[in-house]
């Protein structure tokens, strides 16, 4: 069984997260990279001048270096986000096998979804992805709300499926908006030296892909089981 899982979950993880890094390769690090330059003019301007100014877009890098450091960092990129992909594709058959689940690339799709609502959606309604240079707060506060917002939604969401009761509706319906009721921490001043409309572009591109990542990552974990248990069964 643990060898299943393990080969489904490498072989979900790999092609899952080869996709996934293409399309961050062309949607999002090239927002990455704009906010970067904003990043540094602002502070070459605040260390020349000792004052804020107002940054104007910055000339493209011309560092004949950069071309090695951008393959480098699309390659540990790359290897994140595969990694990123074979875990969460054990723990997505992992916890299908524990609860009993039918394991399907239909069900596993649906869990995956499941994985996005709680760990990318529901967290990005209080902290949206942010672009280097953007206004943010503490951020161990930050990381102690998303993970609180991913368990609560995860255990709301569980229930809502799983259970019919009128108290566990109700308890769902708390866990899944008390993140939001308390708050996200936000900094007292809101200070960026991203253009809103990148700001903006960032925050739907990475959701996207962040649902694609999930939804492929399930599918495919799902895809490789049951082509095990058809193998199994000749």
């Amino acid at each position: 069984m643990l060898n299943r899982i393990v080969l489904a979950a490498l072989l979900a993880g790999c092609f899952a997260g080869l996709g996934t890094s293409a399309l961050q390769q062309s949607l999002v690090v090239p927002l990455i990279l704009a906010a970067e330059t904003y990043e540094v003019a602002a502070e070459h301007h605040h260390n020349a001048n000792g004052v804020e100014v107002e940054v104007q877009a910055p000339a493209p890098k011309s560092d004949p270096a950069s071309p090695v450091f951008e393959l480098r960092r699309a390659a540990i990129t790359t290897v994140a986000t595969i990694g990123a992909a074979v875990g969460f594709a054990l723990m997505l058959l992992a916890a299908m096998q524990a609860l009993d689940e039918r394991t399907t690339s239909g069900t596993a799709l649906a869990w995956g979804m499941a994985g996005f609502a709680a760990t990318g959606l529901a967290p990005a309604l209080g902290l949206a992805p942010e672009l280097p240079g953007a206004a943010a707060g503490d951020l161990v506060t930050r990381q102690l709300w998303w993970v609180g917002t991913a368990i609560a939604t995860a255990a709301g969401l569980w229930l809502v499926l799983r259970r019919t009761s009128s108290w566990a509706i109700a308890l769902a319906a708390l866990l899944l908006v008390a993140p939001h009721i308390i708050g996200a921490p936000h900094p007292v001043i809101l200070t960026s030296t991203v253009p809103a409309e990148l700001a903006s572009a960032f925050t739907g591109r990475s959701l996207a892909v962040q649902a694609v990542f999930w939804a492929v990552t399930g599918w495919l974990a799902g895809y490789f089981w049951s082509r095990g248990d058809r193998a199994r069964t000749l």
